[in-house]
């Protein structure tokens, strides 16, 4: 199909090319070779009377008419693909759809611990897909690449396209077996004991709890470093070292390694999860089935253990 002269299958090869920036990676997402997709960028660019794209290094980058359009191409072909896709109704007894959400390793733990039994009780059919969080994941959802984006809600604030998904609090997890943490925690022992801390991405930032303790003037001993939760747990086990998580995730990984909870010491916030979705997906019907069902698990108090 053409509109004034532009193929436009050339616009869903123009918006691949202006998020992967690289001719082999946009024919690789696109099933392309590189030779069909150079062929759709010059077309792009005589049409454009632009270069689109310039090749800098080992990268390309978008010039200052793409980075003029690039939003505006996302956008049409978004409309496009909640218009062929609209249903006026969902089933998700019936439906085959496949979702995709970006959330961190906590939140995948304790959300999919209860979601993913019910959809295999309700939507057989339904398929996800968990992404991890990006060092910018508000662009990721903007551009539709997903369908949810759940975060704290120090990064995302409340408003029309996003709800609370679940609260949470900090507390202490040790090893089952620590000899130097009894049931209770004073501050003086708490900061004296060795710790595991966690740090994120690329930046290696702090987790929120880190943040906080540091805001009331208090540092930890931090032994050693992780780079998410789940595996901060496994190593406390068979040592005598502390560490501070959110109390949902210690309940699930509690089940399987030999560890236990001690409350904190220190009278911190709780922690409140946010769940943002696109603007185009609002009343789409599948979306507010799953961002229902998703609220309602996550309002239970207990995490569940999967099933075998």
């Amino acid at each position: 199909m053409h509109f004034k002269g532009l193929d436009l299958n050339l616009l869903v090869a123009l918006d691949t090319l202006l998020a992967e920036r690289s001719i082999t990676r946009a024919g690789e997402r696109m099933n392309l070779s590189q030779s069909a997709m150079s062929s759709a960028l010059g077309r792009l660019r005589e049409y454009f009377g632009d270069e689109l794209l310039v090749q800098t290094g080992r990268v390309m980058l978008p010039t200052p008419l793409a980075e003029t359009i690039a939003g505006g191409v996302r956008e049409i072909l978004l409309q496009v693909e909640a218009t062929i896709s609209a249903r006026p109704q969902f089933d998700p007894s019936t439906s085959v759809r496949h979702y995709k959400l970006l959330l961190s390793d906590y939140v995948a733990t304790v959300l999919m611990a209860r979601l993913l039994p019910r959809l295999q009780a309700e939507a057989p059919g339904v398929t996800v897909e968990v992404l991890p969080v990006s060092e910018t994941p508000w662009e990721v959802l903007e551009r539709g690449e997903v369908d949810f984006l759940v975060l704290p809600s120090q990064y995302l604030r409340l408003g029309p396209l996003s709800t609370v998904l679940m609260e949470d609090r900090f507390t202490c997890a040790v090893w089952a077996g620590n000899p130097r943490v009894a049931d209770a925690l004073t501050l003086e022992r708490f900061l004296e004991l060795g710790h595991v801390a966690v740090r994120f991405g690329g930046p290696r930032t702090p987790s929120l709890d880190e943040w906080f303790l540091g805001s009331l003037g208090h540092r930890r001993r931090v032994e050693v470093i992780a780079t998410d939760f789940g595996s901060l747990l496994r190593m406390l086990v068979d040592t005598q070292r502390v560490a501070t998580v959110p109390r949902r995730l210690l309940q699930y990984y509690a089940r399987y390694l030999p560890l236990r909870e001690v409350p904190l010491p220190v009278d911190m916030p709780p922690m409140c999860e946010v769940v943002a979705w696109h603007a185009l997906r609002d009343r789409d019907p599948g979306s507010l089935w799953l961002r229902r069902v998703m609220v309602e698990e996550m309002a239970q108090d207990e995490v569940q253990t999967p099933p075998a």
